[in-house]
């Protein structure tokens, strides 16, 4: 037992335990666990909060629930006292973070980084308390620098190391260009933990480099080092792919309760823990409770599901819609109920057309094709009714309901 663990009484030791459970759950890597147990304890034993590091380059404002992985683990470190470093990299935003990429990413304007900054502060404030957040532009420290520091900042790290990134290695194995200015960036995501002294750093695996160079400056500075809290990149609806809106497998933070619980329902059943632990509120006791359940069939999957849509849905839109939204699955999806309030659109067309034209023509599908592979997936029903052939006419009436998927409906208005 460390010497700090050692000065602490029982009650403390019962507090430190309390706090690892919840800081460990969900996490892929902790680098090095003992450290944070060590920092956990110290904080407790002197009064005196951590200061925890998140960095930001806001180049996608959009804010689903595989982002909200990192904020929720925020979320529970300012629940416990602890203080929140949200640095905005309006200065190495306007470099790109070379993360995952084969290319340079673009480079932001200051008026980018600026709106998406706001818009970032905005959903942020959904799952963490704003106004306890310290707001940190890391152009004050990095924007100051003159040559000489840089020199003396990269006279610090290996071009070895650098090339220990595994973006940088598969660039230079398949003949892609790095331009060196991509180098400087993990640089200075070091320097930012230098300059503010964070005792943990928070990211995704895919962060595992950067985070590591704020030990590695630390260290070199000689300030105390963080530690490295990673956590696990969130698999979107398809089970697969990591979450992202451009693969269309995403829950957004800012959509209705009824989406949101629709698209909940459609999370591959071995997923389920796993979001249970990163995008809800639920405690380490409340995640060995479920587990118990499901193991010894107390609890069926499709309850647990549910309790997950439920708790998603309350958690950025409140109890009230909460039950609302479980309501509304209940009625239109398990009993086949048509939904309360459904889009009415204008049809100013042809009394006789095609099924296809018309879902098109309502915009319910971008494309003929796509039309085509929803129909032939079973997957349009009009006034109730399967469509089973692409070739149906269809006799357009007022009040005639189209229903797309099972959370897409729309009623016609004719003249």
């Amino acid at each position: 037992m460390s010497d700090v663990l050692q000065q602490l009484n029982e009650e403390q030791l019962k507090e430190v335990k309390r706090q690892m459970a919840i800081y460990s759950q969900g996490v892929q890597e902790i680098i090095p666990a003992d450290e944070l147990e060590q920092k956990v304890a110290k904080s407790i034993l002197e009064n005196k909060p951590l200061k925890i590091k998140l960095g930001l380059d806001p180049s996608a404002p959009d804010v689903h629930l595989g982002h909200t992985v990192v904020l929720n683990k925020m979320r529970q470190f300012q629940e416990n006292g602890h203080v929140i470093q949200l640095i905005i990299g309006d200065f190495t935003g306007k470099i790109g973070d070379p993360t995952g990429k084969s290319v340079a990413r673009k480079q932001l304007t200051d008026a980018e980084v600026k709106h998406n900054a706001k818009t970032y502060f905005e959903q942020f404030a959904k799952v963490i308390d704003m106004e306890k957040v310290e707001l940190h532009y890391n152009s004050k420290w990095l924007a100051t620098l003159n040559f000489e520091d840089v020199i003396q900042l990269a006279g610090k790290i290996t071009v070895a190391r650098m090339l220990e990134r595994d973006d940088f290695e598969d660039r230079i194995a398949t003949g892609k260009p790095i331009s060196l200015h991509e180098f400087f960036y993990p640089l200075m995501q070091g320097y930012d933990s230098v300059m503010l002294e964070c005792d943990i750093e928070l990211g995704g695996t895919d962060q595992h480099f950067n985070i590591l160079m704020g030990r590695h400056y630390q260290e070199k500075f000689g300030k105390e080092k963080q530690v490295a809290l990673l956590m696990p990149l969130l698999e979107g609806l398809d089970g697969v792919e990591k979450m992202s809106k451009s693969k269309k497998n995403y829950i957004g933070i800012d959509e209705s309760p009824q989406e949101m619980y629709g698209k909940s329902m459609s999370i591959p059943d071995e997923l389920m823990i796993k979001y249970f632990e990163l995008v809800t509120d639920f405690t380490p006791e409340d995640i060995q409770s479920l587990k118990g359940k499901l193991a010894t069939g107390e609890l069926h999957p499709r309850d647990a599901k549910m309790l997950l849509g439920k708790t998603i849905v309350r958690m950025y839109h409140g109890e009230e819609a909460a039950e609302k939204a479980e309501q509304h699955f209940v009625s239109v999806f398990q009993q086949g109920s048509l939904p309360d309030e459904i889009p009415v659109v204008e049809w100013n067309g042809e009394t006789e057309v095609s099924v296809i034209d018309l879902l098109v023509d309502l915009k319910l599908f971008s494309s003929k094709s796509e039309a085509r592979r929803m129909i032939d997936n079973r997957g349009v029903k009009i006034d109730g009714n399967k469509v089973e052939d692409t070739r149906q006419q269809v006799s357009v009436s007022d009040g005639l309901i189209i229903q797309v998927g099972k959370r897409k409906f729309v009623k016609l208005k004719c003249d």
